[in-house]
């Protein structure tokens, strides 16, 4: 069997550009120990394409990648790109416009599942459950009443970018003081922003994905923030993170089946492919809440994704691999 040329992208020049580098790491390192898989690490970059070895390199309409004077034919992308361009569906829709395969959801998944908004939408249509919401798409004095009368209605609100990934752009506002500061800052990430009641729940988490021709749910993780915060992106991914994770929650059989059930449906109707993290949050009255999907979750060391993965008895080569292959034959077709 012939090798493959795998471009293994990331980077993308965002507000999650190192995220992604580490998560790149990551999936580089199972890659590679793939039998047939001839990976080349591109990160996008502000400046441009640039290989490990920091060479310009350009991929063309041809599925070409012109590195100097070497030409490699690209059999398969995987996008380890967090927010945008990744999971925006930017780089999905180029892919598609040149016949490229690729992992990971297409780009009218990847789009409708990073914007908040629409992914609110989607919930409501499907019968998921989800966080009381109002959302702005201008800075006007109205619209800014309307969510000052929001926070008066629920005491205390989270102001999200919406479209945005890893809590970026995300804000706890209780006091009408702090509100305006928060719109402008959220704004200034997106040109429409998500008003949410504020909750008190435990995170939960759930990885799915596809292997050996099924879609997988995991049983939920947990996250565990310190104190009464949020799980915000210095949370995630900072080495002085506080945050604990517990890969199988300690929640009952009912909480656990109806979560799984949910994050199927999202899959499957919202045309999710390979993988996803869908998130979730169980209120104090035992209330389930779809929260959000991430189209291409976190892989660093920290990461839940990897982790449920393997907790779930998969290995996580062979997900890649499933995944890679399954792209290219489809391509085929």
């Amino acid at each position: 069997m012939s090798s493959k040329q795998i471009l293994l992208l990331c980077g993308g020049g965002g507000a999650e550009h190192e995220v992604s580098l580490v998560s790149a790491s990551y999936v580089q390192s199972q890659l590679e120990q793939v039998e047939g898989f001839d990976v080349v690490r591109v990160e996008i970059k502000p400046e441009g394409w640039m290989t490990e070895q920091g060479q310009a390199c350009q991929l063309g309409f041809d599925r070409v990648l012109s590195v100097g004077d070497r030409q490699l034919t690209i059999d398969a992308v995987v996008p380890v790109v967090h927010g945008f361009p990744g999971e925006t569906g930017d780089l999905q829709s180029f892919f598609e416009l040149i016949g490229l395969p690729y992992i990971g959801c297409d780009a009218e998944a990847s789009k409708n599942c990073f914007n908040k908004i629409t992914t609110k939408l989607w919930f409501d249509t499907l019968h998921i459950p989800n966080t009381p919401y109002y959302f702005m798409s201008e800075f006007t004095e109205s619209e800014i009443a309307k969510a000052e009368a929001a926070l008066v209605e629920w005491g205390s609100i989270f102001v999200k970018a919406a479209s945005q990934g890893s809590s970026i752009g995300c804000y706890k506002v209780s006091d009408v003081g702090d509100l305006r500061k928060a719109l402008q800052d959220a704004f200034s990430f997106s040109n429409q922003v998500l008003i949410e009641k504020a909750v008190k729940p435990r995170e939960l988490e759930i990885a799915a994905y596809e292997y050996d021709g099924d879609i997988v749910v995991t049983v939920p993780g947990e996250v565990v923030a310190p104190g009464d915060t949020f799980y915000t992106y210095e949370e995630k991914y900072s080495n002085d993170s506080h945050s604990t994770t517990v890969i199988k929650a300690d929640i009952s059989d009912a909480v656990r089946d109806e979560m799984m059930l949910l994050a199927k449906r999202a899959f499957e109707h919202m045309k999710l492919r390979d993988l996803s993290r869908i998130d979730f949050f169980l209120t104090e009255d035992n209330e389930v809440l779809l929260n959000e999907i991430n189209t291409f979750p976190g892989m660093t060391p920290i990461s839940m994704f990897p982790k449920m993965l393997t907790a779930n008895g998969h290995d996580i080569q062979t997900f890649f691999a499933q995944a890679v292959h399954r792209a290219i034959e489809a391509k085929a077709v």
